[in-house]
């Protein structure tokens, strides 16, 4: 019996004398790790389901794309753009413009319609046969608020899903040969459009810039020498896209 005690005695002694000689430093520390419950993992988050958007085009020749192909025209390519930024939506296109159309012609055609207030975007782009045809510049002013009144009620009643596009210049065509009181009239028309889009916040996009190189970017003009070709429309495309997907996504 004295024996056993002896060797746990001894047993005990050691263990003691190991701990205190033992630096705090060495000791690894202890870390508990949380493991949450079955039942307190969060669910993954859900899939978006895809979105099927509807755009309406209003305009003239430069929205149904006069000399170009189908696929060429601004709002054809617009819409491959939101296509490629929204690869799991849909989009539909629907463009009502005809080549000479004036705000008058453009109003009637609506009319003859029946459309829905579902366009989750709207672009009007209207006003160069009004300066071309030499209607006073009393009608636009009149008709360009109904036109722009028009197409935010067919956008839901949305303003912010109405973008309204600047006239091109066709002074920097072969058909306009660089007169200068076509650049004046095109510019009044395009001022008073842009004034009443920044005072009613709508989004106004100046691409007459763009169509003012075209008697020295040749490439910019269709081969009919008056209206704006591919290229031209991808460069209108290029400033209205970051808008239209800004319009989307609001």
């Amino acid at each position: 019996m004295k024996t056993i005690f002896k060797v746990v005695l001894g047993c005990f002694l050691l263990i003691t004398g190991l701990s205190c000689s033992t630096d705090i430093d060495d000791v690894a520390p202890i870390v508990f790790v949380s493991i949450p419950e079955p039942d307190s993992i969060p669910d993954p988050e859900p899939i978006p389901e895809p979105k099927a958007y509807n755009y309406l085009a209003l305009g003239d020749s430069y929205t149904i794309g006069e000399s170009v192909c189908e696929t060429c025209r601004f709002p054809e390519q617009l819409k491959l753009g939101l296509q490629s930024a929204f690869p799991k939506d849909s989009f539909s296109l629907e463009v009502i413009a005809t080549t000479g159309w004036t705000t008058t012609n453009l109003i009637n055609a609506i009319d003859n319609k029946t459309l829905k207030p579902n366009y989750d975007l709207v672009t009007l782009l209207i006003g160069v046969n009004n300066q071309y045809q030499g209607k006073p510049f009393s009608l636009y002013e009149q008709e360009f608020l109904e036109l722009v009144n028009t197409a935010i009620s067919l956008a839901k009643g949305d303003k912010t899903n109405v973008i309204v596009v600047s006239i091109p210049d066709y002074a920097y065509t072969r058909f306009g040969n660089g007169n200068t009181s076509i650049s004046t009239q095109i510019d009044r028309y395009n001022t008073f459009a842009k004034e009443y889009c920044l005072a009613n916040t709508i989004a106004f996009v100046n691409i007459t810039d763009i169509t003012r190189l075209g008697l020295i970017e040749t490439n910019l003009v269709a081969n009919d020498g008056l209206h704006p070709s591919a290229v031209a429309y991808s460069k209108f495309v290029e400033r209205i896209l970051p808008i239209a997907k800004t319009v989307l996504l609001q």
